[in-house]
């Protein structure tokens, strides 16, 4: 069974190349970047594609964008996405798009390794794997404030704006790229369900959000 790994850690991409050789997968490359990783799947066209959510440039959405790309252009691929935290809106979107052949992980769970290795098998045969924290956060979500998927990084940036912080402001205060910022604040916008119209202005939308008690 082959398999293409996509993970920017030095040390885990290492890691889980040797678990799952030992495991009896046949890893024919370890990328570390989403484009690296869309660029091996095209090549190799391998039987499951296992990769980060978060991985460069900006360490947001990378992982689950290349999976999804991976999902509508080689949909025989199956793909089994590693986070480090629970992230449902990420689970969401991965699960909207395809019901089998996928599988949302939490990286903790590469320490328990038979089940490890049985979820990336089970994923590869077409079936499905979710982490049993990430189903229960799924089941809450009616429940949740959306404010409250925010991430620390996210939350901020959106307190900067409502501050009233133009996006170079935030720039400047978070020191980090412009790209980043724009990023962050698409993140938020999503988070907050605030999609794109031409007659609202989702800034002041999100704004007003973040000051509603």
């Amino acid at each position: 069974m082959r398999i293409v790994i996509a993970e920017d850690s030095v040390l885990l991409r290492a890691g889980l190349t040797k678990l799952l050789t030992d495991g009896g997968f046949e890893v024919v490359e370890a990328v570390a970047d989403a484009d690296a990783l869309l660029r091996a799947v095209a090549v190799h066209r391998p039987d499951v594609a296992l990769v980060d959510v978060r991985m460069p440039p900006s360490h947001t959405d990378e992982g689950i964008r290349a999976a999804l790309v991976i999902h509508h252009e080689f949909p025989r691929v199956a793909v089994v996405v590693l986070s480090q935290f629970v992230e449902e809106r990420y689970a969401t979107d991965l699960l909207s798009v395809r019901t089998s052949g996928v599988g949302y992980l939490l990286k903790d769970r590469v320490a328990h390794v038979p089940d490890f290795l049985a979820a990336v098998r089970r994923v590869a045969a077409g079936g499905t794997a979710l982490d049993p924290e990430v189903v229960a956060q799924l089941l809450v979500r009616h429940r949740s404030d959306p404010r409250e998927r925010l991430t620390p990084r996210e939350s901020q940036v959106l307190r900067l704006m409502a501050e009233g912080r133009s996006n170079n402001g935030i720039t400047a205060e978070l020191r980090v790229s412009h790209s980043a910022v724009e990023k962050y604040i698409s993140s938020i916008f999503t988070k907050l369900d605030l999609p794109h119209t031409d007659s609202d202005h989702r800034r002041v939308l999100a704004v007003l959000r973040y000051l509603r008690p």
